[in-house]
């Protein structure tokens, strides 16, 4: 979703750019880019970061996976049993590890839910439990919404629940509200039942055309009754003003432990106030091993890092990097978000830059770039941004290797970051998009078919990983590692002072859902 830069950072940098990147000679070896000049050893760390080195993390992460119920998504044994993996292969190398714990909402059904009409006749309702339902069992009157739309009209058009005045004032004793599906969010129907007073809520479906089955969905966010759906049919039944009593039972999880894992090597640097932090989501969702989204990424960053120690480039450095694993950004970019916000304003300015690798080898791939200076989407970074996108496409165009923007919209990790201000930049290899005829022609693959068919599915494991992007693009995420810790004259040239970050805009992360919300 479209974020919005935070304007008053923006402009407190961008003084301080210069129009170009630093120049880098290029250096012997493998053609990999930069070697020798400014940033000495660039070439060597790329070097080092093989795709078998890759692939050997991405095998862990899948048997981890394959062990914990084919998920590692945060909240679950997968993600912990992933967390303690990636830590352990930083600590052997020699980092500084700490682990930042925070909860998050979180929801499963401990059992299904149940349904049953006490009066004035005894009977079974077929029902489903909400997404972030509360738990419990209510028993009392059914008190529908005063504005139900029964009988159905052929178009949508209910707006039953939307607003607190849609309720009459709760009984004194239990009571469950009907409300019925339309016009606003399933959450904010719940919501509205709360603060009249009710003590659950069934939510029926609305009875137009393919709104007449039982009715599943999502509140957003947790609420602390039991919320329930059931068919239109059903929800008529109950509404049909013959004072019916029910009783509901819920049983569900709605909150859970997950953490961040932060590395960085010991000691001080000559820029101790210029910290690159390189980062990738280590959670799955929980309908799959999650090896391209985000495997590809943790294992980029971990191997990255690894070689960066073993290759002793970490102690010449010329800025800190810290390599971040973030937690829960399948639910909406938790980890990240919680790690700046509970940053002080001094830590936030310290960060010199963010990169960003959400997914790397999906098979039907584009080679992508943010768009961190807003020249094709209209979406630009925080200043340097665009910086950091040159240092990717420089590195690319230097391969022979063609790339493709793609909008920064703070849909991944780096998203929390550009809301404060912060430089940042990445790459991805495509996820739900459709390939063009146009990228077919470049990248090959296949025109008209989801660059990553397997996104969000249990079918994202090794075996559909394309290996080819894989090591490109690592290939160019070791490199701009490299060059922004390395480089002795930094992102912006001559001036290496940069701005500080001020403040963060109102704008939330985005989400991605599987389930309705309306």
């Amino acid at each position: 979703m479209r974020r919005i830069i935070a304007a008053t950072a923006a402009a407190a940098l961008s003084a301080s750019l210069v129009a170009a990147t630093p120049a880098l000679a290029q250096g012997p070896g493998k053609g990999k880019g930069p070697g020798k000049g400014d940033a000495p050893g660039v070439e060597r760390l790329t070097d080092a970061v093989t795709v078998n080195g890759v692939l050997r993390h991405l095998r862990q992460l899948e048997t981890i996976a394959n062990r914990h119920g084919g998920n590692r998504a945060s909240g679950l044994p997968g993600y912990d049993a992933s967390a303690d993996y990636v830590a352990s292969q930083l600590r052997v190398a020699g980092y500084t590890v700490t682990e930042q714990t925070f909860t998050f909402p979180f929801f499963q059904e401990l059992s299904p839910a149940t349904l049953t009409q006490t009066a004035p006749q005894e009977r079974e309702v077929e029902t489903s439990v909400f997404t972030y339902s509360g738990s419990g069992t209510v028993s009392g009157p059914v008190v529908p919404a005063t504005n139900l739309v029964v009988p159905a009209t052929p178009e949508p058009s209910s707006a039953a629940g939307c607003d607190v005045g849609d309720f009459e004032p709760a009984p004194e004793e239990d009571a469950i509200a009907l409300v019925q599906r339309g016009t606003c969010d399933f959450g904010l129907k719940a919501r509205n039942a709360v603060e009249a007073g009710y003590d659950a809520v069934i939510v029926f479906n609305e009875g137009n055309p393919e709104r007449t089955e039982l009715v599943l969905g999502t509140l957003g966010a947790p609420v602390d009754v039991p919320v329930v759906g059931v068919s239109y049919d059903d929800g008529v039944a109950l509404a049909d003003g013959t004072e019916a009593t029910v009783s509901t039972d819920t049983e569900t999880d709605l909150e859970r432990e997950t953490s961040n894992i932060l590395a960085e090597w010991p000691g001080r640097t000559k820029n101790d106030d210029e910290v690159v932090v390189v980062g990738a989501h280590l959670d799955s969702v929980p309908d799959g091993p999650g090896i391209n989204d985000n495997g590809t990424g943790v294992a980029a960053v971990l191997e990255i890092a690894r070689q960066y120690a073993g290759t002793k480039l970490v102690r010449k450095q010329e800025r800190p990097v810290r390599f971040a694993f973030w937690g829960a950004e399948e639910l909406g970019l938790l980890g990240a978000q919680h790690y700046v916000d509970t940053l002080t304003d001094e830590e936030r300015s310290r960060i010199y830059a963010n990169l960003n690798f959400d997914m790397l080898g999906s098979p039907n791939y584009v080679r992508l770039v943010y768009d961190g200076d807003g020249s094709d989407f209209g979406l630009a970074g925080p200043a340097g941004s665009g910086e950091i996108e040159k240092v990717f496409t420089d590195y690319f165009d230097a391969q022979g290797l063609e790339t493709d923007p793609t909008a920064f919209d703070g849909r991944s990790d780096y998203g929390p970051f550009i809301e404060y201000g912060i430089p940042a930049g990445g790459l991805f290899s495509g996820a739900d998009d459709v390939k063009t005829e146009r990228q077919a022609q470049i990248y090959g693959g296949t025109a008209g078919e989801l660059l990553d068919p397997n996104y969000h599915t249990p079918a994202d494991t090794l075996t559909n990983v394309n290996t080819t992007v894989l090591r490109q693009l690592s290939d160019g995420a070791a490199h701009a590692t490299g060059t922004l810790a390395l480089s002795k004259r930094g992102l912006y040239g001559d001036n290496p002072g940069r701005g500080k970050a001020r403040g963060r805009s109102a704008s939330a992360p985005g989400q991605q859902g599987h389930l309705s919300l309306r």
